[in-house]
């Protein structure tokens, strides 16, 4: 594990990270209705951000300066405050994951933050800010549920495997995507796409799904997540010996991992735009 600064431990980041998240959580909820009426786009005219994910991060912000005032933070619209010294804490943020499906009512978005240090990701919470779920994990501690130890699907077969996934908001991405999903639909028992990477990293930790993949993630959409993914049992990687990243983030259970590795290799799902 990598040598945090004096005084600190993983359980220490995970409280600070889980009261941080509730409050942003509460925010979010709270402002949905005024917050769809502000609606400005980013990378294509379906990349959308609202002025709830600007004022939840925000508040974010100025909580982790609050408790910690020498950390970075890393963050999908604040950017990166990261400091190099060695044992530093940067947190890594995604205010709202699920913009679409908070701008439709869809009861699937989340405040998504992690403490990570020298590049290793030590503890995570993702608050499903629609109905209150909460997942947290501490590196070696195990991943948990309102009490619950969270253990992974124990699936093994491909075919039988239910596979969660999503799509990045490029045409050319997407159609590339597209191609991807035709080819694997008939060769699992189906595939799932609920709009927020970081609730699916944790229906996957709890067996929702059997497993997850998908190109174009950030680190804010997987950080927290992946984390309680590995540590309800879960592989966590790229593809061909590679780390999770924007290439590929791919989990699933050990059995399955080997099989559902080799046919993103084979359709080449981390290709394309």
């Amino acid at each position: 594990m990598s040598e945090i600064s004096p005084g600190t431990s993983p359980g220490e980041l995970l409280d600070i990270a889980v009261r941080v998240a509730r409050e942003a959580a509460a925010t979010a909820r709270r402002m949905r209705d005024e917050a769809i009426g502000d609606v400005q786009t980013k990378s294509t005219d379906t990349d959308v951000v609202t002025a709830a994910d600007k004022a939840v991060e925000r508040q974010v912000v100025e909580a982790l300066r609050a408790a910690r005032p020498g950390d970075g933070v890393l963050g999908e619209e604040y950017g990166d405050t990261a400091a190099a010294e060695p044992g530093a804490v940067r947190w890594i943020l995604d205010p709202i994951d699920g913009t679409v499906n908070y701008l439709y009512g869809l009861p699937q978005y989340a405040v998504s933050l992690a403490a990570e240090v020298d590049g290793e990701v030590l503890a995570g919470v993702v608050v499903n800010a629609a109905t209150g779920d909460e997942w947290t994990a501490t590196r070696g501690g195990g991943a948990w549920r309102a009490g619950r130890r969270l253990s992974c699907s124990t699936e093994t077969v491909l075919g039988q495997a239910l596979i969660g996934t999503g799509f990045g908001y490029d045409p050319r991405r997407r159609a590339h995507q597209g191609r991807v999903f035709a080819e694997m639909i008939t060769r699992v028992r189906d595939i799932r796409r609920f709009g927020a990477a970081s609730l699916d990293l944790c229906l996957a930790a709890e067996g929702q799904l059997d497993a997850f993949f998908e190109k174009g993630l950030n680190p804010w959409d997987h950080a927290a997540g992946g984390l309680i993914a590995a540590e309800a049992g879960m592989v966590v990687s790229g593809l061909n010996g590679a780390p999770a990243g924007p290439d590929m983030v791919l989990l699933a259970p050990p059995a399955l991992f080997p099989a559902l590795h080799d046919l993103l290799v084979e359709l080449d799902a981390a290709g394309g735009a």
